[in-house]
């Protein structure tokens, strides 16, 4: 039986709302801006929404932008009359938002004294993200604390692995991760930067392959090393694509051959509309619990 708080999140977590939304978990979007228009990051709220993204991406570079104090304070205070709640915010590495959190808390700390707000940075991004508030519902459900949960999080936060690939290096150019001639050289040979985060949650290219293939067999690779178990891994693992649904499924399909015991098999997710604004088309990553996470810039 749950504990009486709320567990809430950010729309990066990159699962359907639909899902999140049933496991009665209120989510506070973000949003992006395309020729002065402001859309929401719509977690598959809306069918057409995604489609539309990708196709405003071919001509139009969106921008995004961190969630202010006062859109965590209107997110917050609702939550704050009903329970006292624990927020896992999208991680400082990706975005500064988290600081603004930590200072609606503050302000709302004089407003409702007797109520509780923690805020847990993260660490983690996209599906990665989900994992964790997924993971950490399950054990809301089993009727953990608020401190139990709490200490699982931070615990474990640095252990959720995300390892990815891209198949289109321009949106990786644009973002500084490539340089220019490195991602025309990619593209011309068919070379596929592999990726990770670190341990304080930013992106670090560590390795190039040619071809999806190969990319998938070094992410399948990557993960028998890291993974707790090794090939015996038997937790939850999320699969997240950006409009690339075909190779999700190879990788699916790899991570499954190699790790028979994952409950139900990985799940495949999109990436959302923010993540996908810095990332592009052709993104493929996997996420899964492993030892803690590196620090420097080796897989």
């Amino acid at each position: 039986m749950r504990q009486p708080f709320i567990l809430s999140c950010e729309s990066t977590v990159d699962l359907p709302y639909s899902y999140v939304s049933s496991r009665g978990i209120p989510v506070l979007f973000y949003s992006y801006t395309a020729d002065e228009k402001e859309y929401p990051d719509d977690m598959g709220r809306d069918p057409d929404a995604l489609p539309a993204f990708y196709k405003l991406l071919e001509t139009r570079i969106p921008q995004t932008s961190q969630l202010n104090v006062w859109q965590y304070v209107a997110f917050f205070e609702p939550l704050l009359e009903k329970s006292d709640v624990l927020h896992i915010a999208f991680g400082s590495g990706m975005t500064n938002s988290v600081t603004n959190a930590f200072a609606a808390a503050t302000l709302l700390k004089e407003k409702y004294p007797h109520r509780r707000l923690e805020i847990i940075d993260s660490f983690c991004s996209s599906s990665g993200y989900g994992l964790l508030v997924d993971c950490a519902a399950d054990l809301w459900d089993q009727g953990k604390t608020m401190d139990q949960i709490s200490q699982w999080t931070r615990t474990w936060c640095k252990r959720v692995h995300h390892q990815f690939f891209s198949t289109d290096l321009k949106y990786f150019r644009r973002s500084g991760r490539v340089s220019g001639a490195a991602a025309t050289v990619g593209a011309i040979l068919s070379i596929c930067p592999i990726m990770r985060l670190n341990n304080e949650g930013r992106i670090i290219a560590y390795d190039k392959v040619r071809g999806k293939e190969a990319a998938i067999q070094r992410t399948v690779k990557t993960m028998e090393a890291h993974a707790v178990g090794g090939v015996d891994y038997d937790k939850k693992c999320f699969i997240c694509h950006s409009n690339c649904l075909g190779v999700a499924e190879k990788l699916a399909e790899a991570v499954s051959s190699r790790f028979p015991l994952i409950p139900g098999g990985p799940r495949i997710c999109d990436i959302g509309t923010i993540i996908a604004s810095h990332c592009g088309p052709g993104t493929v990553a996997v996420f899964f619990f492993g030892d803690e996470r590196a620090p420097g810039e080796k897989g």
